[in-house]
């Protein structure tokens, strides 16, 4: 199982619409894929039709309690070979709930290990800060996909981020994680601060930039209020041929990964 860990320690970058998005293309595509949503927003979860105040165990109660498995969190969705494991509210309380706990830091590898035959891929959704939740995410993927909103400001929040990938696998033994690549969102090609951002990334960072870029769109924005991803909300929608393409360009990138190992 590849585990992917959607990333950006700052918020409204489309991180959790390309978690969803991307699950659901690579379930289209017919892949075995959980979807595990680690933000205590709980937007994954909403945005697969999943009502939070209805839902007994999520995946709050398998950080914090060794006597549920994550196998009995795991929920269908209406789209075939992909199931999602849900977010809590009570997520935002997990740092102070496993404070006194040795090996606090790798509790969702461990979980996941629990599945790793059922599933081809995981895609964790993971909280907009710097936290327990994040280096949890971090220890437990293998590849880290980080969204990057076409705006200014969003440049300094991605150095800090790669830098925390670094510390990380220099502090952790194991630490597998690396980054597959930084993904462009909310662009418009026809705005100037979205064409110099693009610019600036591609010349700085390369070949790690994704080709595939999300550009803004209405109806993107509208599909998590019909709990939906853009796949089948809208599938003929600019937005559900970009994500399909993320997933194709993605997959492509752990091949190449994996060949040279």
């Amino acid at each position: 199982m590849n585990i992917i860990a959607i990333a950006n320690q700052k918020g409204g970058c489309g991180k959790t619409t390309t978690a969803v998005n991307l699950a659901a293309s690579l379930a289209l595509s017919g892949h075995r894929t959980l979807l595990l949503d680690f933000d205590p927003q709980g937007h994954s979860t909403l945005g697969l039709g999943k009502e939070l105040s209805t839902l007994n165990k999520t995946i709050y109660e398998v950080m914090v309690d060794g006597q549920t498995s994550i196998s009995q969190t795991i929920l269908d969705t209406q789209i075939d070979r992909l199931a999602i494991v849900p977010g809590s509210v009570l997520l935002g309380t997990l740092e102070f709930d496993l404070y006194p706990r040795i090996g606090k830091e790798r509790i969702l590898g461990d979980r996941l290990r629990q599945v790793d035959a059922r599933y081809d891929y995981t895609i964790i959704d993971c909280p907009p800060q710097l936290s327990l939740l994040m280096v949890n995410a971090l220890l437990a993927c293998h590849y880290i996909v980080v969204t990057v909103q076409t705006h200014y400001y969003a440049l300094e929040g991605l150095r800090s981020l790669l830098e925390l990938v670094n510390i990380m696998r220099k502090r952790f033994h194991p630490c597998n994680a690396r980054p597959l690549g930084l993904l462009m969102t909310f662009v418009e090609d026809r705005v100037g601060i979205s064409r110099q951002v693009q610019q600036q990334l591609r010349e700085h960072f390369g070949a790690l930039v994704f080709d595939t870029v999300i550009h803004k769109n209405t109806r993107l924005a509208e599909a998590p209020s019909a709990g939906q991803p853009i796949l089948t909300y809208a599938p003929n929608n600019r937005a559900a041929f970009e994500y399909r393409a993320l997933a194709e360009e993605m997959k492509g990138r752990i091949k190449a990964l994996e060949d040279h190992a």
